[in-house]
C-alpha cells in the first residue's frame, strides 16, 4: 500500500465534534436574509422543459424541474423507460431522437441525464439552439470535450447549470467558507474520499432488449457487441463510458475540493498528478479499477489525496464504525494549520467545537449562495445571470476526476497547467485529453 494513503491517519489522535444535522445558529441566521430562488406564480412563467435520459437520475430531475417548469417533452433511446416517464409525465411528447427533441416548439431548457458519453454532444446541440440547459454530472468525458463546451456556452450566453447540487447544501457552503476565511489557518491538504467501484466479470454478450436502439446508445465510443452490464446502471464502471467512481462521486467531491482551495478559475487545477489502482480489473469485467487513489498538488503548495475507501457495495456504507468518518467516511477533509473540518451529505465535524460554532466576524470572501439547486437553475433562467455551478465550474471539477483517471492509466507521475489546460511534456497523456470518435460521430454536425 502507497505511504500516501497512511498520511491521513495523523489526525486520528485529534478530538472532534460532531454537528451532525444540526448546522451554526450564526449560519443558519444569515441564510434566512438570503433570497431564494423565485417560484412562478402564473402558467406563463413556468419554462417548457425537455428531460433527455430517462432513467432513474433523469426522472428525479425531472420531478425537481417540474416544480419551477412544464414538463413537455421526453427522450430516450430505450422505450421501456420511456413508458416509466410516460407515467409520470403524461402529457410529455415522446422522442427517441435529442435532435428531434430539440426541436420540440416552444421548448425553453433541457434536463440532460443521459450516460457520461452523451452529455457532450446533446449540451452542444442544445447550446447552438439556444436552450438553456441542465445537465448532470460529470459534465464530460474528455477533458478536450469541456474545453469546446465552455467556448460555446460563452459564445451562447447561454444558462448552463452542472448537476453538482452539493454547491448547494449548506454543509458544503458552510465548510468553504470557513476553510476560505482562514478559520483553520494555512490550507495544506485536501482528501476526497470516495466509494468503491465493483470488481466484476468476466461478462458475457447477449442479445439488446428490443426496446433499446444498442448501436446509437453506444454514440462516440467503439461499436461492440451488447453486454447488460455496460448499459443502464453500470456503465459508469467502464473505461469507454466513464471512469467509475472517479468520474462519479468524485465529481462532486473534487469540485467541492476546488472550491474551498480558492484559486482563481482560469487556474483551478494541480500541477502534479499521481494515480495508482489498487486492484486490477478482471479481464473482460468492468475496466475501471474498483479501488484506487490519486495524489495531486497544486501550484499554492496545498496536496490533494483523492482515494476509495472500503465499502458496502459501493454505497458509501463505512464498514466500521468504530473508526471516526474523517478517515474512512465518503466525503471531504480540509486540514490546516490549526484544524481539521470533514464535510459529507448531512454532516460535518471539525477537530474542535469553536471551528464550527464560532461566528465568522470578518469576511475576505462569501460563497454564492443558493439552497436549491434545480430552483437556482430555473431563477437563472429569468434573470439571465451566472447558475452557482455554470458549464465552467463543471469542467474544471470534472477535469480533475479525468486527470486523475489518465494518471491511475499510465501509472506515472504527469505534470499539468492548469491555465493552458495540458500535459507538460508527456505525448500519450495528452492523446488521452480526448478520445477517437466512432465513424457517424464524429463530424463537424456534432462538434462543429
Amino acid at each position: 500500500m502507497s505511504p500516501l494513503i497512511l498520511t491521513r491517519r495523523r489526525f486520528l489522535q485529534s478530538a472532534s465534534v460532531a454537528a451532525g444535522a444540526a448546522l451554526p445558529g450564526w449560519f443558519e441566521a444569515e441564510a434566512k436574509d438570503t433570497p431564494k430562488p423565485r417560484i412562478p406564480l402564473s402558467a406563463n412563467d413556468r419554462p417548457a422543459v425537455a428531460l433527455i435520459g430517462c432513467g432513474g437520475m433523469g426522472r428525479y430531475d425531472a420531478k425537481l424541474a417540474s416544480v419551477f417548469g412544464d414538463i413537455v417533452a421526453i427522450c430516450d433511446l430505450d422505450e421501456a423507460r420511456l413508458d416509466e416517464t410516460q407515467k409520470q409525465f403524461p402529457a410529455a411528447k415522446r422522442y427517441r431522437d435529442y435532435r428531434d427533441c430539440l426541436g420540440h416548439p416552444g421548448l425553453h431548457a433541457i434536463i440532460n441525464a443521459t450516460p457520461d458519453h452523451w452529455h457532450t454532444f446533446i449540451n452542444l446541440a442544445a447550446v447552438r439552439m439556444g436552450k438553456d440547459v441542465y445537465s448532470e454530472k460529470p459534465l464530460t468525458l474528455t477533458i478536450d470535450e469541456g474545453k469546446r463546451l465552455v467556448k460555446a456556452v460563452r459564445a451562447a450566453g447561454t444558462v448552463f447549470q452542472t448537476g453538482s447540487q452539493q454547491r448547494s447544501d449548506k454543509r458544503f457552503r458552510l465548510a468553504v467558507e470557513l476553510v476560505r476565511n482562514g478559520r483553520l489557518g494555512k490550507l495544506k491538504h485536501i482528501t476526497t474520499s470516495l466509494p468503491s467501484g465493483p470488481h466484476g466479470g468476466p461478462f458475457s454478450p447477449s442479445t439488446p432488449p428490443a426496446t433499446l436502439d444498442w448501436n446509437m446508445w453506444q454514440g462516440q465510443t467503439p461499436d461492440i457487441p451488447y453486454v447488460k452490464e455496460r448499459c443502464h446502471g453500470t456503465f459508469r464502471y467502464w473505461w469507454d463510458y466513464s471512469a467509475g467512481t472517479l468520474t462519479d462521486w468524485g465529481a462532486h467531491h473534487n469540485d467541492i475540493a476546488l472550491w474551498g482551495l480558492g484559486l482563481p478559475l482560469s487556474e483551478a487545477g494541480p500541477v502534479s498528478i499521481e494515480g495508482h489502482a489498487l486492484r486490477d480489473p478482471v479481464p473482460g469485467g468492468y475496466s475501471f479499477p474498483s479501488t484506487f487513489y490519486v495524489h495531486y498538488r497544486y501550484a499554492n503548495g496545498v496536496t490533494h489525496t483523492c482515494r476509495t475507501v472500503q465499502t458496502e457495495g459501493g454505497s458509501g456504507n463505512v464498514l466500521d464504525p468504530k473508526t471516526p468518518p474523517a478517515q474512512m467516511s465518503n466525503g471531504v477533509l480540509f486540514e490546516g494549520s490549526e484544524g481539521w473540518i470533514f464535510v459529507t451529505r448531512g454532516k460535518i465535524e471539525a477537530s474542535t467545537p469553536a471551528i464550527l460554532e464560532e461566528p465568522l466576524s470578518q469576511r475576505t470572501w462569501s460563497a454564492y449562495v443558493s439552497d436549491n439547486h434545480m430552483g437556482n437553475f430555473f431563477d437563472c433562467i429569468r434573470s439571465r445571470k451566472a447558475p452557482i455551478c455554470d458549464a465552467e465550474v463543471g469542467h474544471r471539477s470534472v477535469s480533475l476526476c479525468h486527470l486523475g483517471a489518465i494518471a491511475i492509466r499510465l501509472g506515472r507521475p504527469l505534470v499539468w497547467s492548469p491555465s493552458r489546460e495540458q500535459f507538460l511534456v508527456d505525448r500519450e497523456a495528452s492523446k488521452l485529453t480526448g478520445r477517437k470518435q466512432r465513424k457517424g460521430f464524429d463530424g463537424n454536425d456534432v462538434w462543429g
